[in-house]
This record gives C-alpha cells, sequence and structure tokens, in this order.
C-alpha cells in the first residue's frame, strides 16, 4: 500500500513540473506583463483621455514624445495610407484613421537625404523660399521635392506670389509639344460665311397678263427660256371686246370731224369727250402706242394685235398655246431680266452684329471652279427662321453673259472688322473656358505657367480679344494646355486660385 501511495505522488509531481513548464513557456511566448500599479492606471487613464483631443491645427506647436520640451511645427496633414491626399487642418480618411502630421523640422532633416534637390536657379534674383507645386499650405527655406516627386517652386524677390504657379519639368514640357504665342495687338478680321442660292431680281420680274377677254391666233414666242426684247411681239390675238373699242374710237372721231363749222362749243366739246374716252379705254388695256397711230392714220379696224414683251429678259414661264381663250388677268408669261441678279443667302444669328448694309461679298459657286464673282451687301431681312436660327441677306450680283442661272447654290465671305481699333488678342487654342469662366495659361519660365482668369471680347479668325487680364508683351500657352492640366493637376491649383 505504501508502494501504491509513493508511485501516485511521484507521477504527480511529475505532472506538476511539466505544468510549470509548458505554463512558464506559454507565458513568455505571449509576453505577459504584470499590471500596472493604480498610478499607472491613473497615468493610462490620462493618456487615454488625451487621445482622444483633437490633434493641434498646423502651425501649432507639438510637444516632443519622451519628456522633450522642445515643440515642433506641424506644416500640414498626409493620409495616413501614403495616397497624395493632404490637408492643411486634422482629418480622417474613409476608415476613420487619423491623417498623420508633417513637422516642418522633420521635412527638412530628411529633405537632402530623400531626394536629389534641384540646382538654384541663377539670374532670377534672390530666393525668398520654395512653396509646394500643389498649392499646398506648406513652404521650405531649401529646394525640396513632395510625396509625389514634384520640385518645390522658388519665390523669387519681387514675384507676385499671391496666385498659384504649376510647374513642368522641362524635358515633361519638351515631350508635350508645349507651344506659346505673345499677346500683342492686332486688328481682327472676322470673315461671315454663310451659304445662298441666285434669285431673280424681283424689280426686274415682269408679268404679261392681257386685261381683257380674247383668243391665241399665233405664237411668236413658244418657248420657255428664250430670250425676247422689249418690244418684241409675244403673240397673236383677236378679242371682240378690242374690235369693238376700235369701232366706237373710229365712230367718235368720225362724228367730231363731220360737224360743221358753226356747232356750238358744247357741242364740239361732247364729241370730243366721246372721242378721248374711247382712245383712253384702249390705252388702258394697254394697246401698244404704235396700234393706235396706226388706228388713227389708217381709221381702219385691225382683227387681231400684236402683244408686245414689256421688257428685255428670259421667258421663265409661258403659260399658253396657240388657239387658246384667255381671261382678264390671267399670266401668259413669265419674263425677267437676269443681267443683274440676287443671291439669298442665309446668316446665323451669332454673327449678325458683324454684318452691315454696304459691306462687299466675295461668292463661289460649285459649277465654276476657281471663279470669284464680287457683289455688295444691299439688305438684311427683318425676320429670323425659327427652324433654322438664321436670317436672309441680299447680295446683288452683276451677271454679265448671263452665266449665274436661277436657283444656283453658292458659298459667300464676308469679310468684316470685328473691333474698330487694334484689340489685345490671343490665339483662341490658348482659352481654356470652362463655361462658367476663362483661364489661360501664362509662361513664367524655367516650366512655371500661371493660370489667370481673363475677360473675352470678340472672336475673328483664330484670335479671341482679351478686354481684362493680360498685358501686351505676356507669353501664353496655345497647345498642349490640356495636357499640363492632366500632367500636373491643374484643376487643383485653378481650385486653390479660385479661392
Amino acid at each position: 500500500m505504501s508502494r501504491k501511495t509513493s508511485s501516485a505522488a511521484i507521477a504527480i509531481a511529475g505532472v506538476a513540473v511539466i505544468a510549470a513548464l509548458g505554463g512558464g513557456y506559454w507565458l513568455g511566448r505571449s509576453q505577459i506583463v504584470p499590471l500596472p500599479s493604480s498610478a499607472g492606471g491613473e497615468h493610462s487613464a490620462a493618456a487615454g483621455h488625451s487621445s482622444g483631443e483633437p490633434e493641434a491645427r498646423s502651425g501649432q506647436a507639438h510637444p516632443h514624445p519622451q519628456g522633450e520640451t522642445k515643440s515642433k511645427t506641424v506644416l500640414y496633414y498626409k493620409d495616413p495610407m501614403g495616397k497624395a491626399d493632404f490637408s492643411p487642418e486634422p482629418k480622417k480618411d474613409a476608415t476613420g484613421m487619423d491623417y498623420l502630421p508633417v513637422y516642418a523640422e522633420e521635412e527638412a532633416a530628411a529633405a537632402p537625404a530623400a531626394v536629389a534637390l534641384p540646382a538654384p536657379v541663377q539670374g532670377k534674383g534672390k530666393i525668398l523660399f520654395y512653396r509646394n507645386p500643389m498649392g499646398l499650405p506648406d513652404t521650405s527655406p531649401v529646394p525640396k521635392k513632395d510625396p509625389m516627386g514634384m520640385d518645390y517652386v522658388p519665390v523669387f524677390e519681387g514675384d507676385d506670389d499671391g496666385g498659384p504657379i504649376v510647374k513642368i519639368s522641362v524635358d515633361k514640357v519638351q515631350k508635350l509639344g508645349v507651344r506659346t504665342a505673345a499677346v500683342e495687338r492686332r486688328q481682327l478680321t472676322h470673315t461671315v460665311r454663310a451659304v445662298g442660292t441666285v434669285q431673280v431680281d424681283e424689280r426686274l420680274l415682269r408679268l404679261v397678263t392681257p386685261k381683257f377677254e380674247g383668243y391665241v391666233e399665233a405664237l411668236h414666242v413658244n418657248t420657255t427660256g428664250q430670250l425676247v426684247r422689249r418690244g418684241e411681239p409675244l403673240m397673236e390675238i383677236y378679242s371682240p371686246d378690242l374690235v369693238l373699242a376700235q369701232e366706237e374710237y373710229l365712230a367718235a372721231a368720225k362724228s367730231l370731224e363731220s360737224l360743221d363749222a358753226d356747232a356750238s362749243t358744247e357741242a364740239r366739246a361732247s364729241a370730243r369727250l366721246l372721242v378721248d374716252g374711247a382712245l383712253q379705254r384702249l390705252r388702258n388695256w394697254d394697246i401698244p402706242s404704235g396700234e393706235l397711230a396706226r388706228l388713227k392714220g389708217r381709221g381702219i379696224v385691225s382683227r387681231t394685235l400684236a402683244l408686245p414683251s414689256p421688257a428685255d429678259g428670259v421667258v421663265l414661264e409661258k403659260n399658253v398655246i396657240s388657239g387658246q381663250r384667255f381671261m382678264p388677268g390671267e399670266v401668259l408669261y413669265r419674263i425677267a431680266d437676269l443681267s443683274n441678279v440676287w443671291l439669298i443667302g442665309e446668316v446665323y444669328e451669332q454673327e449678325l452684329s458683324y454684318i452691315r448694309v454696304g459691306q462687299t461679298a466675295r461668292v463661289t459657286f460649285n459649277g465654276m471652279p476657281g471663279e470669284t464673282f464680287t457683289g455688295k451687301l444691299t439688305f438684311i431681312y427683318p425676320t429670323l427662321s425659327a427652324e433654322t436660327r438664321t436670317v436672309k441677306v441680299r447680295i446683288e450680283l452683276p451677271n454679265p453673259g448671263l452665266r449665274l442661272k436661277p436657283a444656283l447654290y453658292g458659298s459667300v465671305d464676308i469679310a468684316t472688322a470685328a473691333a474698330d481699333h487694334a484689340a489685345l488678342a490671343v490665339p483662341d487654342s490658348a482659352l481654356l473656358d470652362s463655361g462658367t469662366r476663362k483661364v489661360v495659361l501664362v509662361e513664367r519660365g524655367e516650366g512655371r505657367y500661371e493660370p489667370r482668369e481673363v475677360t473675352t471680347g470678340a472672336r475673328a479668325d483664330g484670335y479671341v480679344e482679351i478686354v481684362d487680364g493680360l498685358a501686351a508683351g505676356e507669353t501664353v500657352v496655345t497647345s498642349a494646355n490640356f495636357l499640363i492640366d492632366a500632367e500636373s493637376n491643374l484643376r487643383a491649383a485653378l481650385q486653390s486660385f479660385h479661392h
């Protein structure tokens, strides 16, 4: 029994030793430390309370840890995950992590060892300081780079350091193909371009419309497009009314001649009125004066009458055939003089301020390549088309040889002065128009560009007038300005510039 008891005691002791060794090993691996004293607990609580306080504002002094008495100056706060996101004030990211403060002393100490700094710029005067290229509230007394590798921008004595400056390295400027142009005064000439069609000069259009009823006996002009001369007979007509009017005239004339010498004055006056009335009736029917003279001289009624052309021109319409009966007012011929024609063009409403009556217009036609016709703008129509947003204009063109045909399609150029004086202007490609404001990039040298808001005026042939914001002699970017925007995060600079 004693042997069994002794064996059990030995087994229990072995288990205890093994448990003690395993527990010690586990405690060592878990790095369990003794609990703090009450004073330490109070200190931890105080520390926990202080950690809940907001971070100091940018530029405030922060005490050094581990009992150091020297304070640090916060320049700005950066994203805790290393993203290119900065803030002048304490803030948290989307996951709730605090932004990390960046101290002036640490930045200045780390800059020489972290990056290869650019050489100081010579010949520009005294450098006052270097500022953040992204417009952040961060300056440095020595050259440095930001976390994205962009050089801090030097601010020289006498420079305007109130606005943002976009900095692009010289090699990137060359790769982007940046082009510039000088701001200068020039006479702005704007060319208004329009299209139109040739039309008949309405003042030279004639209609042949008899004022009496009759019949067409024969046609002398029987084709459309035929050239006619003024007074040339168009057709022979027979009209019972015309025959009767001739007979009445001859009867009145014969009655007047038959009066005796001792006839009363009243009788002669009455007979004269009858003659004049019959003759005036024939004149009201547009009977040619030659026919009336022949009627007086011969005293014989003509059965038919030759109806003459009222003007020189071209027969545009022929609405009559031989043997046809016509009524008073019916249009038998439409004749137009095409020695002078109109071109009716359509000008967009935004171009109306440039055009004036009397301006010279140059017209070209697809059917006559290489030829240019010159005319005058003689009328601007008073109405605007709601469908096309255009206003019609009338341009008069001489037409020797009748080469310009009605309905011919043409292109019109009207050279106009956009301003009555030499205006300060830049190429329109230099303008960055956001819709709410207009900005240009002013070159400051060494890859430095200043975004500047401008006020614009008239536009003319690739140039835009600058009313305010630029001075003559300055240089602006005319190409790759949108690439500069993408390369240098120009939007951030513009936002800083706006505020």
